[in-house]
């Protein structure tokens, strides 16, 4: 998966809210599907496409034991998100301190100092 492709997974895991509880109750700690699907009012087919959408995104990954299957979040992935979004602050924070710059430079000008 390309560095492209990896931001737009994660972020379309992260813009579902139901995704982001799952995540928030996994920085816990693993959790069995029937877990994690127990704290929301949902089918199970249902839940379980969240979890797939989570998983394809690389944000958790899953073990199979038996019949029991249990998920763990994938702290690595969600560096990519918060690459991407530390890159666009630096930008915007760059382009605000030119802005500050040049209106001080601006007010020095006008009060003749």
């Amino acid at each position: 998966m390309n560095q492209s492709a990896a931001v737009d997974a994660v972020f379309l895991a992260l813009s579902n809210p139901t995704r982001r509880k799952v995540l928030e109750r996994l920085s816990v700690g693993p959790a069995t599907v029937s877990e994690l699907a127990a704290r929301f009012d949902m089918q199970l087919p249902s839940f379980v496409q969240h979890l797939s959408v989570l998983e394809e995104s690389r944000l958790v990954r899953s073990t199979k034991e038996g019949r029991v299957r249990t998920y763990e979040i994938a702290p690595k992935r969600l560096k990519v998100a918060e690459d991407w979004l530390t890159t666009r602050r630096q930008s915007w924070e760059s382009r605000l301190d030119r802005f500050d710059q040049y209106v001080k430079q601006l007010k020095e000008k006008e009060s003749g100092s």
